[in-house]
């Protein structure tokens, strides 16, 4: 039976998260819709769906969706490639009916093979890449960031490109955002969350003092949200598919990536998100699958941007204290009451209150504890935490997840061979003897490091091999020790025993108990 969820439970909490989550996502709505070279308004129309409609339909309780800086390269090359933004919304609509089918066929179970340590630094790049890219706007610096090690050069040279009036701002917003919840004076006014209170001293300290002088903050360094004063006007923002595109091969081409690539992601998150809430709650990632989905089909058909669930407004949630979705779903209200009604207010929020916002969730994300926790933890758990940290700040994040699988993946058959057998050697007055005692199960991985020991075996030595604890041996495994049995042991004069071997195995066994295999007697 499923247990039914009171979403109004916390209404407190969650209103004030998701105030947090809408402050949070309208910039990054806005901007990705100008990076991915879509109208502006499609990326507002993404962030709308993914708080209301895949917050309903989600079973998520941290996780936040909406259009996704992943995807970015992706739609700016679709657009591009495909010339018309609404046949672009075709393949939206395809990538969002094959999401759900993969939700119907179970395929969200992938994200359980995801090792913590390649999350932990999937999210440790992403808090990096975030803190970097806010750099230049907390200084009201003009500079485009790149990526990869152009990162780091932008970065620099924005600091030869700064503005004071944006320094100040950004300034006395991260002391609003750092000491508000810590000044005890303040805890019967808490409700506030304290991104508000920066966003309303940033915007006050802009009208009211640096109005009319060289501190001031122009609107090229202001939120700019697209403002419609008739109903036409309004209706041209909405722009639909054109369902001729789906004669089009290279729009299911388009379609097809845009699933893949946002459902990883997606579960990436989802996975990440379940690891931040505090209550420990588990996400059913198929059921999130179809969420994504629909939530992508009904984006296509209002002329939103593609959708995943998205890291940095999950963790803005998760640390404004989320007790539930309706966080989610409130933050997605928010965005479509503001752009309805009030877009010449948000119009005057400075980026630089936000860009103090996305900083301080980038450090958190990428705090120097996280990475002593996994170097305390030894080089199998922390050397595919800085592959995956390493490469999703360098190449992106599908490449950095992948390589930090592959180097799991590598400690684990490294380990599984170590584990293939026990090897000791016990002294007697008449010669060692040299025990093999083999694991439970020995596969074909295995066999490297068994022939190896078996060939390290000296001259006239005196061996026995035990597989009374087995109960799989891999037949590749067999011929090798069928083959030193009958060629290398007589050639070399080495006596061996085989013990505990099964009638299928067709090995003979040459001993019952191992202390009557040779006349033993210890030194």
């Amino acid at each position: 039976m499923t247990k039914k969820i009171n979403l109004f439970a916390n209404l407190k909490s969650d209103f004030a998260s998701g105030l947090v989550v809408f402050l949070v996502a309208l910039p990054l709505c806005l901007g990705i819709a100008l990076a991915s070279g879509a109208p502006l308004f499609s990326g507002i129309i993404s962030g709308v769906i993914g708080g209301i409609v895949v917050g309903l339909l989600s079973k998520s309780h941290i996780s936040v969706s909406g259009p996704a800086a992943g995807l970015t390269a992706i739609v700016l090359v679709a657009i591009t490639d495909l010339g018309a933004f609404d046949i672009f919304l075709t393949a939206v609509l395809i990538a969002g009916l094959i999401q759900l089918a993969l939700g119907f066929i179970k395929a969200g179970g992938i994200s359980n093979f995801f090792p913590t340590n390649v999350i932990e630094g999937m999210l440790a790049g992403i808090g990096v890449i975030i803190f970097l890219k806010q750099i230049p706007k907390a200084l009201g610096s003009d500079v485009s960031v790149g990526s990869g090690l152009k990162i780091f050069t932008d970065v620099a040279s924005s600091f030869g490109d700064l503005k004071m009036g944006v320094v100040i701002v950004t300034l006395i917003s991260l002391a609003i955002l750092l000491v508000w919840d810590k000044i005890p004076t303040l805890k019967n006014i808490k409700m506030l969350p304290a991104a508000l209170i920066a966003v309303t001293v940033g915007v006050l300290i802009n009208e009211f003092l640096f109005k009319g002088t060289a501190n001031e903050i122009t609107s090229k360094y202001l939120v700019s949200l697209p403002v419609p004063t008739t109903i036409e006007e309004f209706k041209a923002i909405i722009i639909t598919p054109n369902f001729s595109g789906f004669t089009n091969p290279k729009v299911w081409m388009v379609g097809l990536t845009i699933a893949i690539v946002a459902s990883i992601e997606t579960l990436l998150c989802i996975e990440a998100a379940d690891r931040m809430d505090i209550q420990k709650r588990y996400t059913d990632t198929n059921v999130e699958l179809k969420a994504q989905g629909i939530g992508n089909i009904v984006s296509a058909f209002l002329g939103g941007l593609p959708m995943t669930s998205v890291v940095v407004r999950s963790s803005a949630n998760n640390n404004a204290g989320a007790k539930s979705k309706m966080s989610a779903v409130i933050h997605g209200v928010l965005l479509l009451i503001s752009v309805l009604t009030i877009p010449i207010v948000l119009n005057k929020i400075p980026f630089a209150t936000l860009a103090a916002v996305l900083l301080l969730i980038g450090y958190k994300l990428a705090k120097p504890s996280i990475f002593k926790h996994f170097w305390e933890q030894g080089k199998y758990q922390f050397a595919p935490f800085i592959a995956t940290f390493g490469a999703v700040v360098f190449l992106d994040l599908l490449k950095g997840v992948a390589l930090g699988m592959i180097i799991s993946v590598i400690y684990i058959l490294k380990g599984n061979m170590q584990r293939a057998y026990n090897f000791r050697t016990e002294e007697y007055h008449d010669g060692d003897v040299i025990h093999i005692d083999l694991a439970e199960e020995v596969s074909f991985l295995n066999k490297s490091a068994i022939k190896s020991t078996l060939a390290a075996i000296p001259e006239n030595s005196k061996v026995i091999i035990n597989a009374s604890n087995t109960v799989y041996i891999a037949h590749d495994v067999l011929d090798l020790i069928k083959e030193f049995k009958k060629i290398r042991a007589k050639e070399e004069n080495i006596k061996i025993k085989l013990m505990g071997f099964k009638k299928a195995y067709n090995l003979e066994n040459t001993g019952e108990e191992e202390k009557h295999v040779f006349v033993e007697h210890k030194v």
